[in-house]
């Protein structure tokens, strides 16, 4: 006889399914043809290639593998497989239509699956495929993103409706947290932990200083005025010699309409925040500070999976989910800061740390070796805390994101440490 837990388990599994499924399909409400199958960036694949691997990579785990059933679209193997095509050539895609009915075929079969599926063995299987759609989901998000700013031409902001900010006090605020020397939790076991999350292990910190909010606009303009782009002496030397390689003189997506200055800073790469720290006498914090900023309660000596306690996430913590679309100001989550008083710590911008994606002691490869261990090469860098468009179930103070250095397309901006 099942037991009452694992039924839960069941339903608590389909329920995220479906919410998750939900918000993927709401990204393409409207698309043209065009929009839907064009490569917007070297470095990404279309927005409907994504969509037709997140049907592939669910038939493949939890059919073929677990399952053992065929594939019901074999001919899609070698479009949506992630070690097929190159980037390149994903862009000759079937229909919206098409890739709809192959994402409906295969998650009925998932669910009738679901039903007997051994979960007490699986469910960190089935918690990894609902974090896989999350992730390829924000892809999608930043590369529709990517193309609405190529349409736009001049300056059109002036009619874009703006969450009301708390105060709007803070957009040339530089305020600092001290966060206490001491061993803090770092990591997570957790069944939705993935693994390059593993495990929870102690880390000891000296005292350090973390900034109160993301840097804002207003804050980032100041570089740009000065001349924070043209100027050497701002810059590492990997940093210059990017600079040198990719001419750009401003954010990704940036605008000077006054109506962002209490925005954070959003589509710079980890070189430009690099930069900016520099010209302000700051550091960008390591991964560690980050994390304890986000997760410890210096008073229960406890970590949180949230910045704000255990509470579950709710719209009214943090900008999310693509519930916004786009960044808010950085003092609009009254509900979200931590037992510091750090404000936007998860959501509307990943935030850049100094340090390079490594492996935690013990770390073990799931559910294939090339996730996570292919990136522990030194040369990616690591994002934390999430932006306007990650999935609910992507989003926690231990969730580790990397990308190269010089990436500037995704969702990413940075606060700064001393």
């Amino acid at each position: 006889m099942i037991s009452t837990s694992v039924e839960f388990r069941r339903e608590a599994i389909a329920l995220a399914l479906h919410r998750c499924r939900i918000g993927t399909l709401k990204l393409f409400d409207g698309i043209d043809w065009d929009t839907f199958c064009r490569q917007a960036h070297p470095e990404f694949s279309p927005a409907g290639w994504h969509l037709g691997h997140i049907a592939y990579t669910e038939e493949m785990w939890l059919l073929q593998r677990c399952a053992g059933i065929s594939p019901v679209f074999p001919k899609y193997r070698q479009l949506f497989a992630a070690d097929s095509l190159p980037k390149k050539e994903r862009v000759y895609l079937p229909t919206f239509a098409e890739v709809c009915c192959y994402l409906e075929t295969v998650r009925k079969n998932v669910l009738d699956y679901l039903i007997k599926a051994p979960i007490e063995e699986q469910e960190r299987l089935w918690q990894f495929i609902i974090q896989h759609e999350s992730q390829h989901c924000e892809i999608i998000a930043f590369i529709l993103q990517m193309q609405r700013k190529e349409k736009t031409i001049g300056e059109k902001e002036a009619g874009i409706n703006i969450l009301p900010t708390a105060n709007n006090l803070h957009s040339s605020d530089s305020s600092m947290i001290e966060i206490s020397r001491g061993k803090f939790e770092m990591g997570n076991d957790g069944i939705d932990a993935l693994d390059n999350e593993r495990s929870r292990h102690p880390h000891y910190l000296e005292t350090y200083c973390i900034d109160t909010y993301p840097v804002t606009c207003n804050q980032y303009r100041k570089f740009i005025d000065i001349g924070g782009y043209q100027n050497p002496q701002y810059w590492s030397k990997a940093g210059w010699k990017w600079l040198q390689n990719n001419p750009v003189n401003q954010p990704l997506y940036w605008s000077n309409n006054p109506i962002f200055d209490n925005h954070p800073v959003s589509g710079v790469s980890w070189y430009e925040a690099e930069a900016y720290c520099q010209f302000i006498g700051k550091r960008l914090p390591t991964e560690a500070e980050w994390e304890k900023a986000a997760s410890w309660s210096s008073e229960t000596h406890t970590k949180n999976i949230y910045p704000w306690g255990e509470e579950e996430l709710k719209i009214y913590h943090c900008n999310h989910d693509n519930s916004v679309g786009k960044t808010t100001p950085v003092d609009t989550y009254p509900e979200g800061k931590n037992a510091y008083g750090c404000w936007d710590m998860l959501g509307n911008v990943w935030e850049w740390t100094a340090s390079w994606f490594h492996a935690y002691e013990g770390f073990e490869s799931y559910p294939y070796q090339g996730y996570s261990q292919t990136y522990f090469d030194g040369e990616h860098r690591v994002l934390k805390g999430g932006s306007w468009a990650t999935r609910p179930w992507a989003l926690r103070s231990s969730f580790r994101n990397w990308y190269h250095p010089g990436v500037r397309q995704i969702i990413a901006g940075f606060r700064c440490a001393k």
